[in-house]
């Protein structure tokens, strides 16, 4: 299964949209599945991290996912930070607490279960399924902007 993903703020912080595509080469219908939401006051970091959340929590297992994603944040996070900090209590090298706590967390949670391999995509460079994880989480940007709440 092949997920894509992205996340958009309006202003960092601001309101905020992610976006989601699953590609399941196993479906009858080879059809892809669109998810999206957002929220009033957040951070484009945040809104990275819920899109690969919501994809994974929303895929029943185990399955074998191939994860694509334009941020960097959530692919160093998942893959090189991730087990120094639950090591470490979940505190970073300087003893901070680890910032996105709640989602870091809740993305643990949800690759458990799953065989995930994560690649990274270059944003806005024509790549299809990255665009319209884009455009996904840019309309629901602008939606929870003109809900104003």
């Amino acid at each position: 299964m092949d997920v894509y993903t992205d996340g958009s703020c309006l202003g960092n912080p601001g309101p905020g949209g992610w976006g989601v595509i699953l590609r399941d080469g196993q479906d009858l219908f080879d059809r892809d599945r669109e998810l999206s939401g957002g929220e009033q006051d957040t951070t484009n970091n945040r809104m990275e991290m819920t899109a690969a959340i919501v994809a994974l929590e929303t895929i029943d297992g185990p399955r074998s996912i191939r994860l694509h994603t334009d941020s960097k944040y959530v692919m160093d996070g998942i893959q090189q930070w991730m087990p120094n900090w639950k090591r470490n209590g979940w505190r970073t090298a300087n003893r901070k607490p680890v910032k996105n706590l709640d989602l870091w967390q809740r993305l643990d949670a949800a690759v458990n279960g799953h065989v995930v391999k994560w690649f990274w995509v270059k944003g806005h460079s024509g790549h299809p399924e990255n665009e319209r994880a884009d455009a996904l989480a840019i309309a629901a940007a602008e939606s929870i902007q003109r809900q104003g709440f």
